[in-house]
């Protein structure tokens, strides 16, 4: 809708409903809604979302299909071990669905309509592989076309098919002007409640030392973006390199599992983020820099 109207108006502004108090809950387009925000525009308390041309376009929607048709195949893949389940059959493990045991774990399905169900299924698998397929060797190749995927593949645990969505959901590392935002927008900043910062004490205004309340993460983020990093952190812990030694130090301090790898997470968006604004390859002693 941005870009259909961009062409006709001096100024397109796409806000975001969450932050805007009037604006929260429900469908905006009745008479009324149109008048609240007209004069939020034109007090200029709308927030905008982001929206620029940064020459991403092909990229960015090779990248959807490619999540999107990701998303179908799991969901088959799901719906083929939950038949297997359902009749009592045991089918841990991936040989499943691999087509030369095919015959042998459509015969352990002693129900004729549930057989063929289970063969159809395999059907829509074997054709989503095939698209699947497809579409990863295009966004591979589309995404090589840009320099800041050369600089995304030096850091360990982002591969190229990472480095292509990074590269289709953020568009531009400028953006985002501190780490603080990266991880508001991937959903690894945290949320915090406090209530009485200051209080009155004999008449004079004093700082509580109540400890500030952490809510968990912020829900309010780009999925997609937060399961990129989630999967580099939780790959990075699992294997040698620098991340590795980051993260086991962390455990060695006492910081529980989860915890370092919501750390090393957060380390790994932050180091990116240094990468690409700057330009530079990647260096271990951005380990040792306050970044999570």
């Amino acid at each position: 809708m941005h870009d259909l109207v961009k062409p006709h108006v001096i100024q397109v502004l796409a806000c975001d409903p969450r932050k805007n108090a009037l604006l929260k809950v429900g469908n905006k387009s009745d008479r009324i809604d149109s008048r609240k925000l007209a004069e939020l525009l034109r007090s200029n308390l709308l927030r905008s979302v982001y929206h620029e041309d940064t020459g991403m376009r092909t990229v960015k929607e090779l990248a959807r299909s490619y999540l999107t048709i990701t998303r179908d195949l799991t969901r088959v893949m799901v719906r083929l071990k939950a038949l297997y389940r359902s009749w009592a059959i045991p089918c841990a493990g991936q040989q499943v669905y691999a087509p030369r045991h095919r015959a042998e774990w459509l015969a352990k399905i002693s129900e004729a309509g549930v057989r063929r169900r289970a063969e159809l299924y395999y059907q829509e698998f074997d054709a989503l592989l095939l698209v699947h397929q497809q579409a990863r060797r295009e966004l591979l190749a589309e995404s090589r076309k840009h320099n800041a995927t050369q600089l995304l593949r030096q850091i360990p645990s982002i591969g190229p098919i990472r480095a292509a969505l990074l590269l289709a959901l953020i568009q531009t590392p400028h953006r985002f002007r501190t780490k603080r935002q990266l991880w508001s927008y991937s959903g690894l900043a945290l949320e915090t409640r406090n209530s009485g910062e200051y209080r009155i004490v004999h008449g004079q205004l004093k700082r509580s030392k109540k400890v500030v309340a952490i809510r968990g993460l912020n829900k309010n983020h780009n999925h997609d973006l937060k399961n990129i990093f989630k999967g580099a952190a939780i790959r990075a812990a699992a294997f040698s390199g620098p991340f590795q030694v980051f993260y086991a130090a962390l455990v060695a301090k006492g910081m529980k599992p989860p915890m370092a790898r919501l750390t090393l997470a957060r380390k790994i968006a932050a180091i990116i983020l240094i990468v690409w604004k700057k330009g530079v390859r990647f260096d271990a002693e951005y380990l040792k820099q306050q970044a999570a």
